[in-house]
């Protein structure tokens, strides 16, 4: 187990480190003077130059390249280039709002999904199986964002049962369960379907195994070996999958908390965009990786722990 941690966490630092070269040479990849392009046409070459001074472009590639990666390292992510604020305070600020929406929608799209993958198979080849299958498939198949204004428009701009922007009053709960309701519902009910469609096929590969053939032939309900002994197999596959779907969900959170109005890393990443304020959008790009890849790492990990044949296979 030790040595697949190892191999697990090191190939993370890897391939965060790629992330970090690949996202700094945009920067030169990208058409035209940053400095220019955040300023404007209008702007004197003296203002510019002391821009370029603000985000380090006047030194030259490799040691900008090397500072990056140095500061970095030491949690250092630069500042921010208008408002002279660490980039890193920023990111505290936004981030808690995006973490709590992906966690809401996770957690309910987990729930929801778990349960309609566990009917489809108890309901296995009637019309209840059928149907569930398509309702699985037209929720995976309808992006966040069209979600997010269909349920804006209906339950807060039509029924006005739930606020439309923003993320609630500070430290009114009331309020802030209210206004993560809306976003959490546009970005997990996508996700419904697809936990619901993987719990469906990993428990019908396990409802053939041999410990269920024994609890079904001691005279078991077909319900209690589905959640009590299928299902805590079945579930091994889609924890692996949760990891990826926190990173896809806050992803998404780009789009629906522009369309929400809402705090958090989607509005901060736009906002810096459309100033090319680089070093907020390097280093909100380089943190949110970095949270990815802690993730994906522990899932990885509890899975090795709950199915030694991953270990084996890593090791082969």
């Amino acid at each position: 187990m030790l040595n697949y941690a190892i191999k697990r966490i090191g190939l993370a630092i890897v391939i965060l480190f790629t992330v970090m070269l690949s996202m700094y040479a945009m920067v030169f990849l990208v058409p035209g003077d940053p400095a220019s392009l955040a300023l404007g046409p209008r702007a004197t070459p003296a203002l510019k130059e002391l821009l370029r001074e603000r985000m380090g472009l006047d030194q030259p590639v490799l040691i900008q390249v090397w500072s990056f990666f140095r500061n970095a390292a030491t949690g250092d992510l630069g500042y921010d280039v208008w408002s002279k604020r660490p980039v890193f305070d920023q990111i505290m600020e936004f981030f808690p709002n995006t973490l709590a929406l992906g966690a809401v929608a996770l957690g309910w799209a987990l729930v929801l999904g778990i349960l309609l993958g566990c009917a489809a198979v108890v309901w296995r080849g009637t019309f209840m199986d059928r149907l569930l299958g398509v309702l699985s498939v037209g929720l995976i198949s309808i992006p966040a964002f069209v979600i997010a204004i269909y349920a804006l428009l209906i339950f807060a701009v039509w029924l006005h049962w739930l606020p439309a922007i923003g993320a609630g009053q500070p430290g009114d709960i009331v309020s802030q369960i209210k206004a993560v309701i809306l976003p959490a519902f546009a970005l997990g009910i996508g996700w419904v379907g697809y936990l619901a469609r993987l719990v469906r096929a990993s428990m019908l590969e396990v409802m053939n195994e041999n410990h269920i053939r024994t609890a079904r032939a001691f005279g078991l309900p077909e319900r209690r070996i589905v959640f009590r002994y299928a299902l805590r197999i079945a579930i091994i596959p889609t924890i692996a999958i949760l990891a990826v779907g926190l990173g896809s969900i806050l992803s998404s959170a780009v789009f629906v908390e522009t369309v929400f109005g809402r705090p958090g890393i989607g509005t901060l990443i736009t906002g810096a965009v459309q100033k090319r304020n680089y070093p907020v959008v390097m280093g909100t790009v380089l943190f949110m990786t970095a949270f990815y890849l802690v993730v994906v790492t522990a899932a990885d990990l509890l899975i090795a722990r709950l199915d030694p044949r991953i270990r084996d296979v890593f090791r082969g």
